[in-house]
C-alpha cells in the first residue's frame, strides 16, 4: 500500500536515506546501465539553452545534473528534499563540474526559488514520488522562464502484450529481491514497484501538464515503454 500525503513524503525521504550510498549502483545494475542513455537523451533536449541556468528537481545523488554539465558547461541548481542523497552525490563531484552544480535541500512542491528564473527544468524519476503531483508541476511552471522547457523522465509500463507480463514479473519479484539484498532495504524497492504500477498513464500526465498551462506538451516512450520522456514549454 503506497502511503499518501505527508506520510508518503516522510516514507519516501526515509527510504532514500537508507539506500543513498547504493542508489546509483542499483540504478545501473537493475537497468543494465541503460539509465545512462536515458539521462543522456534527456539532457540533449536542453541543447538550445547552452548557458542555462537549469533546475534539476528530485536531483538525488546528482547523476542527471552531472550529465547536463558534461554536455554543456552551464549552471545547474540541484534540488532534493533528502539531504543525505545530495550530500553523497556532492561528495563525489570532481574537478570543474563542482563549479557549475549548486545543491539545494528543498521541497519540489514548494521550491525555495524565485519566479521565472530557469531556462530549463529536469526531473528524472521523481515526479512519481511527489505527494501532490499537480502542486509540483505548478511550482515548475512558476520558476520557469517564458519559452523555457520542462523535461520529465519517468518510469512507465510497457504496453506490448509480450513484454508487459515479463516486465511485471521483473518489477514485482526480481527487482525487490535483488535490490533488497544489495541495499539492505527491500521495502524501498517494493515501494518502487508499487509506485510505478500505480502511476499515471503517459497520456494522463501529459494532459495534466496541458491543463496547468504548459504548451507544446509531448511524450515519447523509450526502451519498449519502460520509461517515458515528457516535454513541455511555458
Amino acid at each position: 500500500m503506497i502511503p499518501t500525503g505527508r506520510k508518503k513524503r516522510r516514507f519516501v525521504q526515509d527510504k532514500f536515506v537508507s539506500v543513498s550510498k547504493k542508489y546509483d549502483l542499483l540504478n545501473g545494475l537493475l537497468s543494465c546501465y541503460i539509465d545512462h542513455y536515458w539521462r543522456w537523451r534527456t539532457a540533449r533536449e536542453l541543447d538550445e539553452f547552452k548557458e542555462g541556468p537549469i533546475l534539476d528537481i528530485c536531483a538525488g545523488t546528482l547523476p542527471l545534473s552531472l550529465e547536463i554539465v558534461r554536455q554543456a558547461a552551464r549552471p545547474v541548481a540541484a534540488v532534493d528534499f533528502c539531504y543525505e542523497m545530495l550530500h553523497y552525490g556532492t561528495s563525489r563531484i570532481k574537478g570543474k563540474e563542482a563549479e557549475y552544480i549548486s545543491p539545494i535541500c528543498g521541497d519540489g512542491e514548494n521550491l525555495p526559488l524565485s519566479d521565472q528564473r530557469f531556462h530549463g527544468i529536469t526531473v528524472a524519476f521523481g515526479v512519481r514520488n511527489l505527494s501532490r503531483v499537480e502542486q509540483g508541476l505548478r511550482e515548475m511552471l512558476r520558476v520557469l522562464l517564458p519559452g523555457g522547457k520542462l523535461l520529465i523522465l519517468e518510469f512507465s509500463r510497457p504496453k506490448n502484450p509480450l513484454i508487459s507480463p515479463i516486465y511485471r514479473l521483473y518489477l514485482h519479484k526480481f527487482l525487490p529481491f535483488m535490490a533488497g539484498i544489495i541495499s539492505g532495504d527491500r521495502e524501498a524497492y517494493h515501494y518502487l514497484a508499487e509506485s510505478i504500477q500505480g502511476f499515471y498513464e503517459p497520456e494522463v500526465l501529459a494532459e495534466m501538464m496541458r491543463d496547468l498551462g504548459f504548451r507544446e506538451v509531448k511524450y515519447r516512450p523509450m526502451t519498449m515503454g519502460i520509461v517515458t520522456l515528457y516535454t513541455g514549454r511555458k
